[in-house]
């Protein structure tokens, strides 16, 4: 039995298909929607489909942007012989929080996950590569520390290491507050290795 007319369950049913949205989470955006001024409703209509006209992939590093380049592509005070590599847009905006970064990045938009049946062509990978004629110094491998992203860290830098090419991997390890007992082997391992002198 439906609980609500067709125009709200069609409302429900679309929101709930958005990521990371219940269907609690949808009833409640819903409501809100429905309470909210009509032209409220209509600026933010028009601004989701003004964003999906005119956000495109940056021609370097395939972030999402409305314009050609990205805001740090575009950067001439950025060191463009630095490459970060990330999965994805979430990523490259967490590094950009930290304000510390300089260099630019390559989102690759996903990353290897034979059992999901994802390779390297379903990745920015090619594109990467071809990104490595230019002036490049160092590549920073990025990924998450999953199973995909310990897998897609390897292959990138099995790839890069003939070209002569710096690779380097972003360290992982314990973090702020947690209690070492907790923590599994791995990042243990890899915070270790990733130590600095102090």
């Amino acid at each position: 039995m439906d609980l609500y007319s067709g125009h709200i369950n069609k409302l429900i049913d679309e929101l709930s298909g958005l990521p990371g949205i219940g269907s609690k989470s949808a009833q409640r955006l819903a409501f809100h929607l429905i309470n909210m001024p009509k032209d409220k409703v209509a600026r933010l209509a028009k601004t989701i489909m003004e964003a999906k006209e005119n956000v495109r992939y940056c021609k370097e590093c395939f972030t999402l942007t409305d314009n050609e380049l990205c805001p740090v592509c575009a950067n001439k005070k950025r060191d463009h012989s630095m490459i970060m590599v990330v999965e994805n847009t979430r990523d490259l905006a967490a590094y950009e929080k930290t304000g510390k970064y300089e260099g630019i990045y390559h989102v690759l938009h996903g990353a290897i996950s034979p059992m999901l049946g994802i390779g390297p062509g379903d990745i920015r990978l090619k594109e990467l590569i071809t990104r490595l004629e230019g002036n490049v110094s160092e590549v920073i491998i990025a990924t998450n520390s999953s199973l995909e992203g310990e897998t897609t860290a390897m292959y990138i830098s099995k790839l890069i290491k003939p070209t002569g090419i710096k690779v380097t991997r972003i360290a992982s390890g314990v973090p702020v507050g947690g209690d070492l007992e907790y923590i599994d082997e791995v990042t243990l391992l890899r915070a270790l290795e990733g130590r600095v002198e102090i």
